[in-house]
This record gives C-alpha cells, structure tokens and sequence, in this order.
C-alpha cells in the first residue's frame, strides 16, 4: 500500500513540473506560436476550476483529470522543441513556480469559453 501511494505520489510530483516546465516553455522565443498557444490551452485546463466532466460524476468526473491533462501534456510537448523542453524542465525542477499574469489570463479564457458553451446550450435549448 505505502509503495502504491509513493508511486502516486513521485507522478503527481513529476506532473507538477511538467505543467511549471510547461509554462516556461510557453514563455520561450524558440516555440512556435500554435505550440504556445496549445500550451496555453493545456496549462488553464489543468488548473481551471471548470472541468470538462464534472468531478461529482462518479468516476467519469475525474477520468478528464487523470486522462486529458496527461494527454494534452504529452502532445504539447511533441509540439515544442526538444533542447526547449531540456532546458524548461531542469528550470522547473531549479526554480520555484511564480504566479504570473500569463496563468491568470488563461484561467479567463477558460472560463469565458465555458460561459459561452453554456450561453450556446442555453440558446439551442431555448
């Protein structure tokens, strides 16, 4: 059981920095602007309050956690260059995280993409 839990909790530690490496690399002049922008999606949904199925949903609620996130990670960083995402991770791992504008900004774009599905439902429902 210990064991178990360890393993989690070293792969939440790793996913951390990822998404910290990740935001890094989204700053970089050297990553292409679609790959920036995906980043940008993949960072606000990791840390949106808004999830694309409800956490209350039993299972289905957290598979997006323990799915999607990990899945958009991964192909942001088939995105990004490699020397890139080098040189982001060993300043993830150096480097505390600092709370910037650019998280804040993503966070809303979330959101106001949420309001306006809901907006858009809404509308075809009525």
């Amino acid at each position: 059981m210990k064991r178990t839990l360890k393993a989690w909790q070293r792969r939440a530690h790793q996913l951390k920095i990822e998404l910290h490496a990740l935001a890094l690399a989204y700053r970089d002049p050297r990553v292409p602007w679609y790959a920036r922008l995906f980043a940008l999606c993949v960072i606000g949904y990791a840390f949106s309050p808004l999830d694309l199925i409800p956490d209350p949903i039993p299972v289905l609620g957290y598979l997006d956690d323990l799915i999607l996130v990990p899945l958009g990670i991964a192909l942001a960083l088939r995105l990004i260059p490699p020397q890139v995402m080098s040189d982001c991770r060993e300043q993830a791992r150096t480097t505390p995280p600092e709370h910037t504008a650019a998280g804040w900004i993503a966070a809303g774009l979330i959101v106001l993409v949420w309001l306006l599905l809901a907006a858009l439902v809404a509308r075809l429902v009525a």
